[in-house]
C-alpha cells in the first residue's frame, strides 16, 4: 500500500456547473479525506481542450465532448491525498451514469438525458502520467 501523497485533476464540467454541484461535488471530495490544493473557474477554449482530451481525437465522440465541455464553465479542482487518483475515480463512479453505483457522485447525481455526448458531472485523472500532464494544462 502507497503512502506517497499524490495530486489529481478533478473537473466540475459544464452539466455539474449550470445545476449547481460544485459545492456538493467539492464536499463530497473533502469528506472523503482529500486536500483542495487549488480552484480555478474557467471558460475552456479549443486549445485547452484538444491537448486535454488529445488521445481521444479523430474517434467519434471527440467533437461533441469537445463541444459539450466549451458549453458553459468549468470548475478545476488540484486535489492531493493518499491514492487520490484511484480513490477519486472510485468517488466519481462509473462513466455510465446509468450503471454507477449508489453512493458514487455520477450514481447519485448524474443521468442520461439522451444527448450525443455522456453528461457526467465530473473528470478525473486516470493515472500519475495524467494527471501530471493536465494539472500542467489547467494549472498552469
Amino acid at each position: 500500500m502507497s503512502t506517497q501523497i499524490e495530486e489529481t485533476l478533478v473537473l466540475v464540467k459544464p452539466d455539474g456547473v449550470a445545476r449547481s454541484l460544485t459545492g456538493e461535488i467539492l464536499r463530497r471530495i473533502e469528506a472523503k479525506g482529500y486536500s483542495l490544493v487549488d480552484v480555478k473557474l474557467l471558460q475552456a477554449d479549443r486549445e485547452l481542450l484538444a491537448k486535454h482530451y488529445a488521445e481521444h481525437e479523430g474517434k467519434p465522440f471527440y467533437e461533441p465532448l469537445v463541444e459539450f465541455m466549451e458549453s458553459g464553465p468549468i470548475v478545476a479542482f488540484r486535489v492531493a491525498g493518499n491514492r487520490v487518483i484511484e480513490g477519486f475515480r472510485a468517488l466519481a463512479g462509473t462513466t455510465d451514469p446509468t450503471t454507477a453505483a449508489p453512493g458514487t457522485i455520477r450514481g447519485d447525481l448524474a443521468r442520461d438525458w439522451g444527448l450525443k455526448v455522456q453528461q457526467n458531472l465530473v473528470h478525473g485523472s486516470d493515472s500519475l502520467e495524467s494527471a501530471a500532464r493536465e494539472l500542467a494544462l489547467w494549472f498552469d
